[in-house]
């Protein structure tokens, strides 16, 4: 082809007269703003975005997107504007060709883990360019197959760094969109860049050991169209080629011999129905003996990027593995094109095919997560898993089918189905059986997730695996860590005003809007959920707030009681574990940066040195309501005695108490040491628990754990 005249006489096959002129236009403007420009190749610069235009073309691709492949360049390189671009071809086209030219200068060849921001920022704006138009991404694939194409004329340095950048970016998410032409020539060709003395040592065993073979592949074969033409089924048989990279990311991922993965005969079958395909599957298991296991059926469950297929392998002559895949014309044509096949086979009412429809979901969630994810590194680590994905398939309750990657719970599924299911969820029903949140789905289970008025635990985090889950955990968490940090900062910053008499209610409007000016906050809740994190001190900043004439810290500070806990206050407040405080105890606070406040007992050896530091040590006493269980220590000496630990966790539940821990030393041959964690609601009740254990007959000595 290779001549704007050859690629409008192709394009006019599919597209209007006057569709094929304004894609000439586009070309000849930018053999226009080009004029001079050379490729490495030494080839006119027009040449490139004229190929990368026929390879649109081989999908059928519509003439918006054809007029920015030519013009995806113009941007960047000629010094021609958006608005130009605009004014010539209209918005669609000039946002096209700004998305592209955006794309164009992302780099994600740094490989120091400082420049790991860099790289997932660049993956950021990237999935914003596909959520304005898909077709942005479809257009700067083709650029970068053409650039993979004529890639020999650089050094090898930049061939490596540019082949890393393709196997690693752009070959996941050709598959993700069920490009797999693409994906594989991707792969291939940086293959043979980053290991070029690997590549042609596998390519000559694989030449060998097709020689070798030829016989026995050409044997599978005719028994195979034998078998079709006497049942009387239409259908062309393939031998299909095992390509050069998965070979070598078999034997690297499944430590294998090079003769274990090329032993295996790999066939494919095109036919014209579905129907046709579940009996040629029943003909060919009754020409050859199934391997049980190996059969797996895309055609009822499409795989994430909407591939569909039987998959079947088989015993063949000589016990050789036989792996067959069975599918229609149109699989076969959505296998290489993805969602591209979206406009290779647009129907009169232009309805997107179910790829389409995945592609532009999966695009969405992209979008949900960038959204929620803190930075551009968090980002890519949810994506990471949704762009490498091994599927399971599961079905709700009604019997829809939802696809997620290997090693999903059911909190993974409830958030697939929707983020406030999954904010919700408090159990779920595997197989209609209990079933823990952080048990591994498998294949064919039925998940029915039971939701309540609750909110996501902190702990879901250590065992979901979809990035959509991940993000939006971490995104509630966050939110609720700020509202509680805002909560804890007013209290505190009202706290220390009430020692002078003020209230932050009664703070004149100007004086606050000076401090948020002077601390860079646009707003009072950042200063208080500042204060509340233990960044900003609640007593410099009531200071800053109070009248010149304010005086110094009253002596009644500790006669006013101190700063309500009610047992409620969220993530924002802890309980020191070096003293373990409950309701009753004396209590005092101490602001940690980062961490709000954490709360001790008030004689705790940790808070002494900060006794006499307003800006970190707070009074504290207990609400008369303080709501929930604490933990504490005690420390059981007991003599030996059969079913000793029996007795002692019999007496400790029946006081209403529940044990946490539990562990036993011996002191000596007569005496042993049991160490227990309990929660109790106060000191009331703990009182309650030490009275009940004394009274076991071998307890010898009981004493509650402090420091």
């Amino acid at each position: 082809m290779h001549t704007i005249d050859a690629l409008a006489k192709n394009l006019s096959t599919y597209l209007e007269p006057a569709q094929v002129n304004l894609v000439r236009r586009a070309y000849y403007y930018a053999a226009e703003a080009h004029d001079g420009q050379k490729r490495r190749s030494g080839d006119a610069y027009v040449s490139h975005p004229l190929a990368v235009a026929e390879i649109l073309y081989e999908m059928h691709m519509d003439h918006q997107s054809l007029m920015a492949a030519m013009l995806h360049d113009v941007i960047e390189d000629t010094g021609l504007t958006r608005d130009a671009v605009a004014n010539q071809f209209g918005e669609t086209v000039a946002n096209l060709v700004d998305g592209v030219s955006k794309l164009n200068k992302l780099d994600f060849s740094s490989q120091a883990s400082s420049q790991a921001e860099v790289q997932a920022e660049n993956f950021q704006k990237m999935a914003l360019a596909m959520a304005k138009d898909i077709r942005v991404i479809l257009v700067k694939l083709a650029d970068r197959l053409h650039n993979m194409r004529t890639l020999s004329v650089l050094a090898p340095d930049k061939r490596r760094r540019i082949a890393k950048e393709t196997i690693d970016i752009y070959a996941p998410i050709a598959n993700r969109l069920g490009l797999h032409n693409f994906r594989i020539e991707f792969e291939e060709r940086s293959f043979w860049m980053l290991y070029p003395m690997r590549a042609p040592r596998i390519e000559a065993a694989v030449r060998n050991a097709s020689g070798n073979r030829k016989e026995l592949v050409q044997q599978v074969q005719s028994a195979l169209e034998l078998c079709l033409t006497r049942e009387n089924l239409p259908g062309r048989v393939l031998g299909r080629e095992k390509h050069l990279f998965s070979i070598y990311s078999k034997m690297r991922n499944q430590k294998k011999s090079f003769r274990e993965i090329t032993d295996v005969f790999a066939f494919r079958i095109v036919t014209d129905s579905v129907d046709t395909c579940y009996r040629i599957l029943g003909a060919v298991h009754n020409l050859y003996k199934p391997v049980s296991g190996k059969f797996k059926d895309y055609i009822a469950i499409p795989k994430v990027n909407g591939y569909q297929s039987l998959h079947t392998t088989l015993f063949g002559m000589h016990g050789i593995p036989i792996e067959i895949q069975i599918r229609t014309e149109e699989m076969d044509a959505m296998a290489g094109n993805g969602i591209a096949a979206h406009w290779l086979y647009k129907s009169a009412d232009d309805r997107p095919n179910q790829s389409h429809i995945r592609a532009r979901q999966w695009v969405q969630d992209l979008l949900e997560m960038q959204k929620h994810a803190g930075n551009s590194l968090e980002f890519i680590e949810h994506v990471k898993t949704d762009l490498f994905p091994d599927e399971i398939y599961v079905f709700t309750p009604k019997g829809r089918i939802m696809e997620l990657p290997a090693g999903s719970t059911p909190v993974d599924f409830a958030y697939a189905v929707h983020t406030d299911v999954g904010n919700a969820c408090v159990a779920c029903r595997i197989n209609r059986r209990l079933a823990p949140l952080s048990e591994p789905l498998q294949s064919g289970q039925t998940v029915e997730i039971i939701a309540s008025g609750t909110h996501p635990n902190p702990a879901w985090l250590s065992f979901v695996i979809t990035g959509k889950a991940r993000s939006n955990i971490r995104h509630f968490l966050k939110s609720q860590r700020r509202s509680e940090a805002i909560s804890l900062g007013r209290r505190l910053l009202n706290k220390t005003l009430s020692n002078y008499g003020h209230h932050l209610a009664n703070i004149p409007k100007e004086k606050v809007g000076g401090l948020l000016e002077e601390t860079n906050f646009e707003v009072l809740d950042d200063l208080l959920e500042d204060i509340g994190l233990g960044n900003r001190m609640a007593y410099i900043v009531a200071r800053r707030l109070l009248p010149a004439d304010a005086g110094g810290v009253p002596a009644a500070d500790q006669e006013q009681g101190g700063l309500a806990i009610r047992g409620t206050e969220g993530l924002l407040l802890t309980y020191a574990k070096c003293c373990r405080p409950i309701p009753g105890d004396p209590i005092v606070g101490f602001i940690s940066a980062g961490r709000g406040m954490i709360v001790h007992i008030e004689a705790c050896n940790n808070v002494a040195e900060f006794r006499n530091d307003p800006k970190k040590y707070i009074s504290l006493r207990w609400d008369p309501g303080v709501e929930g269980e604490f933990p504490v220590e005690l420390r059981v000496e007991v003599e030996h005695q059969r079913g000793i630990i029996a007795h002692l966790a019999n007496a400790i539940t029946g006081c209403e108490a529940n044990i946490e821990t539990m562990t036993m030393n011996d002191r000596d041959a007569q005496i042993s040491i049991i160490n227990l964690t309990l929660a109790v609601r106060n000191r009331i009740h703990l009182a309650r628990v030490m009275k009940r254990v004394r009274l076991i007959k071998s307890v010898t000595k009981v004493m509650r754990v402090r420091n």
